[in-house]
C-alpha cells in the first residue's frame, strides 16, 4: 500500500504534487476539510502584506535563494490568507515569494489560512505531528507553523505535542540547513543524525560539500563526525592584522553615517588603500548625503 502523506498533499509540494487551484468554492471546501493541505497559487494572485515588519531584504541573499528555488523548487510553502475571489495576502514567506519571482515561477505552493480558524488549525497541525509517518522536515515545518500561525512558544508547543522542549528545538534547527540538505534529509539520503552533525558547521558551503560526501560515500554518522573533527583540528591560516585607522577615517565614517540607519565601515590595507562601505535603505538617504555635500 502506498504511504499516505500525513500532511494531506502537504510536503508533497516538494516533489511537485501540490493540489492545483480550482474554483473558489472548491478551494474553500478543501481548506476547511484539511487545513494542512498545500495549494498551488498563481503568483499574480499573491500580494505582499503591507504590515510586513521586515522592511528590507538582502539582494545577494535573495539571489542565492532564487538560484536554490530554480534548482529545487520551494521547500517550505508560503502561508496566505484569501482576501478576494482570486487574491491572496502573504502571512509568512515574503522572502520566498520575492525569490520565487526572481526565479520566474508561475505558481507557488501555499497553506491557505482562514480568518477564524486558529483553533482548528492548531488542532489539525498537532494531530498531524502525532502521526508516525511524518519525516523530520515535515515535523519541523509543522512545529514552525504552530509558532508562526498559532502564536505558540516552544514551551507551549512542546506541551501540546507531548514532546520535550529540547526535542522541539532540535527539529526547528533542521530548517536552518541549506535547502539541498533539507531535501536530502526528506528523501532519506541522509539521516537526522547526519543533519545534526552538519548543523555544527558554520559554513553553508562546507555543509553542502560534506552532505555530498555523505551521500556519495555512504558515510555513517560516526564517519561524518570524524571528518568534521579532522577539519576542526587543521591549523587555520593567520589572518592579516588590521592596522589602527587614523582619526580622520573615523570622523569621515561618523559624518557620512549621519545620513543612514546603518554604520559606515572603513577598512585600510597595508599598502594604504582600502574600502568605504555604505549600506542604505532608500534613494532618499543618498539624496540627503548629496545635498549636504553640495551645500559645503
Amino acid at each position: 500500500m502506498a504511504k499516505r502523506s500525513a500532511l494531506g498533499r502537504g510536503l508533497g509540494a516538494l516533489l511537485g504534487d501540490a493540489a492545483p487551484l480550482g474554483e473558489v468554492g472548491e478551494l474553500q471546501r478543501l481548506v476547511k476539510a484539511n487545513p494542512t493541505a498545500v495549494i498551488e497559487i498563481p503568483v499574480d494572485q499573491i500580494v505582499p502584506n503591507p504590515w510586513q515588519p521586515r522592511a528590507s531584504f538582502d539582494p545577494e541573499a535573495l539571489e542565492e535563494l532564487a538560484d536554490s528555488i530554480r534548482t529545487l523548487g520551494i521547500i517550505q510553502p508560503l502561508t496566505l490568507r484569501q482576501t478576494g475571489p482570486a487574491s491572496y495576502q502573504i502571512i509568512s514567506g515574503e522572502r520566498r515569494y520575492r525569490a520565487a519571482l526572481a526565479a520566474g515561477l508561475a505558481s507557488l505552493p501555499a497553506y491557505i489560512r482562514q480568518a477564524d480558524d486558529a483553533a482548528m488549525l492548531e488542532m489539525a497541525i498537532v494531530e498531524n505531528i502525532q502521526r508516525e509517518d511524518l519525516d523530520a522536515i515535515e515535523t519541523a515545518l509543522s512545529f514552525q507553523r504552530l509558532i508562526d500561525e498559532c502564536n505558540l512558544t516552544q514551551e507551549a508547543m512542546a506541551l501540546r505535542v507531548g514532546k520535550k522542549r529540547a526535542t522541539v528545538a532540535n527539529y526547528l534547527r533542521l530548517l536552518k540547513l541549506p535547502d539541498e540538505i533539507q531535501k536530502a534529509l526528506k528523501l532519506g539520503k541522509i539521516s537526522v543524525g547526519h543533519a545534526k552533525v552538519l548543523l555544527g558547521i558554520d559554513s553553508p558551503q562546507q555543509q553542502r560539500k560534506l552532505c555530498e560526501s555523505v551521500i556519495r560515500g555512504d558515510w555513517s554518522v560516526r564517519q561524518l563526525e570524524r571528518k568534521v573533527q579532522s577539519l576542526a583540528a587543521r591549523p587555520k591560516p593567520d589572518s592579516p592584522r588590521e592596522e589602527a585607522l587614523p582619526d580622520v577615517f573615523h570622523r569621515l565614517a561618523e559624518r557620512i553615517g549621519r545620513h543612514f540607519d546603518h554604520p559606515v565601515t572603513v577598512r585600510r590595507n597595508p599598502k594604504g588603500g582600502g574600502t568605504l562601505t555604505i549600506r542604505f535603505d532608500s534613494g532618499q538617504q543618498l539624496e540627503n548625503l548629496l545635498n549636504d555635500l553640495n551645500n559645503q
